[in-house]
């Protein structure tokens, strides 16, 4: 058997099992779901000590405080595992639960009253997130209450994944563009004063821009600094963060999600036209944008994707010259 055709066997048999997988969550009642979710996520904190050390490092370094509170902060990682886990059983069952009808009994919109006025412009605008909250339920609400959004990709290894994921997210009018090889489309997006989410927290390698994050330097990507100056777009950074009914919801959740409910909390509005004089705006910019995904995790650090290493790359220590001996005598 040749490797392209074990390669695509594979990739068939784990769409197959996940398909199936989806299929049991969709059918089953959403308070079953949730109480899986909640099983999983204990497994996955507790046999996969790698992944929670991970974890546990990033979060400690984020907030000192918690190294000296072992409890505190394996209290926080486990509350991560949790919420993730829900968000994506939530993500799942949004197609049948979310409607243009009913998304007040999901979300709160009105913390997020600052990005209508980017949205509205006639301006382009980038909507900057984080892995954090449920960033999917953002564009899917867009969607659902009539905006046209595009959204930022990365497209998976798997094909048949891939078709089916695609779906899943365009299901309520949002379109993703893939994150490598769709440029001339992104920037056709743009030039047309479209609308664009992109997840701005991943690390970006040794040639990224440095800049603090948590009061450590972190290598992000510039091109979301260059675009919004580029095609002067306006840039709304926000954050889906899980909160409290108490006081918000204004209809009922369904049976078994009285937990999924999410607000909308933009941290700040950016304008490019603001920096057109300053010979660093890329590095002030995406500073920034990073210090306000920054303040929004503070405000929920159980909500905040930690097993991804964000600080992986750092920057590199230039070696003092060395002194010049002379041989002369």
């Amino acid at each position: 058997m040749s490797n392209d055709i074990r390669t695509k066997a594979k990739h068939l048999v784990v769409f197959l099992v996940v398909r199936v997988a989806v299929c049991i969550v969709q059918a089953v009642p959403s308070a079953i779901a949730m109480w899986v979710a909640d099983r999983i996520a204990w497994l996955l904190y507790r046999f996969v000590p790698a992944r929670r050390r991970v974890a546990l490092e990033n979060l400690t370094a984020a907030f000192p405080e918690l190294a000296t509170d072992p409890a505190a902060a394996n209290r926080v990682v486990r509350d991560m595992y949790r919420h993730f886990l829900r968000a994506t059983v939530e993500t799942l069952l949004m197609p049948r639960k979310f409607h243009v009808t009913n998304w007040r009994a999901f979300a709160d919109l009105y913390p997020g009253t600052p990005v209508l006025g980017a949205l509205h412009a006639g301006r382009p605008a980038l909507i900057v997130t984080a892995h954090f909250g449920n960033w999917e339920l953002a564009g899917y609400l867009l969607g659902a209450v009539g905006f046209k959004t595009h959204a930022i990709a990365r497209v998976l290894d798997n094909p048949y994944l891939e078709r089916f994921v695609l779906r899943l997210r365009q299901s309520t009018g949002q379109t993703i563009i893939a994150k490598k090889d769709d440029f001339d489309r992104l920037t056709g997006v743009l030039r047309s004063g479209g609308k664009v989410a992109t997840l701005a927290d991943q690390d970006a390698g040794q040639r990224g821009l440095f800049v603090d994050f948590f009061g450590r330097p972190a290598s992000t990507h510039k091109a979301v600094a260059l675009m919004a100056m580029e095609f002067d777009a306006v840039m709304a950074v926000l954050g889906v963060p899980r909160v409290s009914r108490a006081g918000r919801a204004t209809l009922p959740g369904p049976a078994g999600m009285d937990g999924t409910y999410y607000a909308i909390e933009v941290e700040d509005v950016i304008d490019p036209r603001d920096y057109a004089d300053r010979p660093d705006a890329v590095k002030a910019i995406t500073q920034r944008y990073t210090s306000a995904l920054e303040r929004l995790i503070r405000r929920h650090p159980e909500q905040y994707f930690w097993l991804h290493r964000r600080w992986k790359h750092q920057p590199k220590v230039r070696e003092k010259a060395k002194p010049i001996t002379s041989d002369a005598a």
